[in-house]
């Protein structure tokens, strides 16, 4: 897997940048969607072309936790999740500003100047056509080209992508994720999107005795998760190389199918929001494990059942339906 160097923060900026000079693309890159992967691979080809490293620039946390937290967007993938895929995207090093320290405040014209022209060395910055930057997202794309020229930066400012007349943004994908439309969804990111988080012990309705053990996750509220739910996708433990061998017949890092329900499960009364997976025919322990979840098609809608039995028909319903999705 390709590598990159993560820096965090405007003082871990190496001095060899002085020497090299830098292509330098900017965002927060929140699910790394294919707006995102064209923009990266643009600036990583530019990098190539001229000979110097390619260096992401993005935040943590979102900057609009900092300014309007009530309207903060809830995140596509964790940080380490967009590490990884950045890095696959053949990046040098990704640099990660903590807004609430650096940058806020900061003028467009000093944001030019002092960052990108005196810290990064940038000899290109590559940016959409929607990017804002400064003190109150005053700068434009259009005032970085005009900032950059003045400062001896060469800036390519490249058109969104769009997809059946839609732009391609994290706001779209967000859209389409509160909606249940998990295929529009990896239509716009490239790959499936999924819910990264440890499994945990559930509310206790026995789901071994019904014969459908689950492997429970709760995501962060702060993160995005599909609609309520059951959905046909894809676990795999991520921790293999911390965590050790699994007690069961599974292996850490393999993909395994798994039929994916996702919400508070009315007919038990769980208020807690859970992702929970019934790993088709494996039997393993995996509690404490860390699990990528991979959402690839809807089943159907969630409901409430009238008894055990109901919910047992259509548990066994959900599972044949999701062996057909997968193809398994």
């Amino acid at each position: 897997m390709s590598q990159v160097d993560i820096l965090r923060g405007l003082a871990n900026v190496p001095e060899s940048f002085a020497e090299t000079g830098t292509v330098v693309t900017i965002g927060v890159f929140d699910g790394v969607h294919r707006g995102h992967q064209l923009l990266i691979s643009q600036a990583v080809a530019t990098a190539r072309e001229l000979g110097v490293p390619c260096v992401v620039m993005t935040f943590d946390p979102h900057p609009v936790t900092i300014f309007a937290r009530e309207h903060a967007p809830a995140a596509l993938m964790p940080l380490d999740e967009r590490a990884r895929h950045i890095a696959e995207l053949g990046v040098d090093d990704l640099l990660v500003i903590d807004f609430r320290e650096e940058l806020a405040g900061m003028s467009p014209e000093d944001y030019v100047t002092e960052v990108l022209a005196g810290l990064l060395h940038a000899k290109r910055v590559v940016v959409g056509e929607n990017f804002t930057f400064g003190r109150d997202a005053a700068g434009t794309a259009s005032t970085m080209a005009q900032l950059g020229s003045a400062a001896g930066i060469e800036v390519d400012v490249v058109q969104l992508l769009a997809d059946g007349g839609v732009r391609v943004c994290s706001t779209a994908i967000r859209e389409q994720l509160s909606g249940g439309d998990v295929h529009a969804a990896t239509e716009f990111m490239g790959r499936h999107f999924s819910v990264i988080a440890p499994i945990e012990r559930g509310a206790g309705r026995g789901g071994k005795e019904l014969g459908y053990p689950t492997a429970n996750q709760y995501a962060p509220e702060t993160s995005a998760v599909p609609a309520d739910g059951v959905y046909a996708g894809w676990l795999t433990i991520i921790d293999g190389a911390t965590a050790g061998p699994i007690d069961g017949d599974m292996e850490p890092g393999m993909r395994y199918p798994a039929a994916i329900s996702v919400g508070t499960n009315p007919t038990f009364g769980d208020a807690r929001r859970s992702v929970e997976s019934f790993v088709l025919d494996r039997d393993a322990d995996l509690y404490g494990r860390l699990a990528r979840v991979e959402f690839v098609g809807k089943v159907r809608d969630m409901v409430k059942f009238n008894s055990v039995d109901e919910l047992l028909d259509n548990m066994a319903r959900d599972v044949r339906t999701t062996r057909e999705i997968l193809g398994v």
